[in-house]
């Protein structure tokens, strides 16, 4: 089965572009939801950030807040090394088990989303990268738009990631989302005809 990483910056697109290759009939595996699953109440990676970075980014149901830990590792890298140090092991469990499952299937391709694909030296994991890239001023605006936070906490999200322009070097495929959802669409139908061909469940795709 060919597995194909989809990253990009934050704020690029990646999980737009995730759902329209999966209407092509192309299976997503997104590492953000299996990073959800991993840091479920019970889980041994949840126990572990809290008893790293304390009961502070709990919230009052005991789930993890998300919010609070990003606002800590944004603002100190280290604690994101830290962060990748316990998450990574059990997203890549999780990941190799959903690969695995469809493999079975008899699936010939899936597309694995991960937004530090590259930083986190995981690229091993795939067989081709592809990049969604945006100019840094429409990222910019994407994300504060999409968090509602200021210039600055943009900008100083943006400072703690691999440039975009550095990103898009090592993708085999660059996917530019700097324009309309419309001209994206027509973009991801052609990229999926190319390298896909014809497949099952396309007709949800069409408009």
């Amino acid at each position: 089965m060919r597995v194909i990483g989809l990253t990009g910056g934050i704020a690029s697109g990646k999980s737009t572009v995730a759902e329209l290759i999966a209407a092509f009939g192309i299976p997503v595996i997104d590492a953000d939801q299996l990073s959800r699953e991993a840091v479920l109440p019970g889980t041994s990676a949840l126990t572990r950030i809290i008893e790293v970075f304390g009961s502070r980014v709990l919230s009052k149901d005991g789930t993890l807040d998300r919010k609070a830990l990003a606002d800590i590792i944004f603002a100190d890298p280290q604690s994101r090394v830290t962060l990748e140090g316990i998450l990574h092991p059990a997203i890549k469990e999780l990941a190799e088990n959903r690969l695995a499952a469809l493999r079975k299937t008899g699936a010939p391709a899936a597309i694995y989303v991960a937004p530090l694909l590259i930083e986190a030296g995981i690229v091993d994991r795939v067989d081709e990268v592809w990049v969604v890239y945006v100019d840094r001023s429409t990222q910019l605006a994407r994300l504060q738009q999409r968090d509602g936070i200021s210039i600055d906490d943009a900008e100083k999200r943006l400072s703690s990631q691999m440039p975009m322009e550095e990103k898009r070097n090592q993708g085999r495929i660059v996917i530019e989302n700097c324009r309309t959802i419309e001209e994206l669409r027509i973009k991801i139908n052609t990229l999926c005809r190319v390298e896909f061909g014809e497949r099952p469940g396309e007709e949800k795709y069409r408009k």
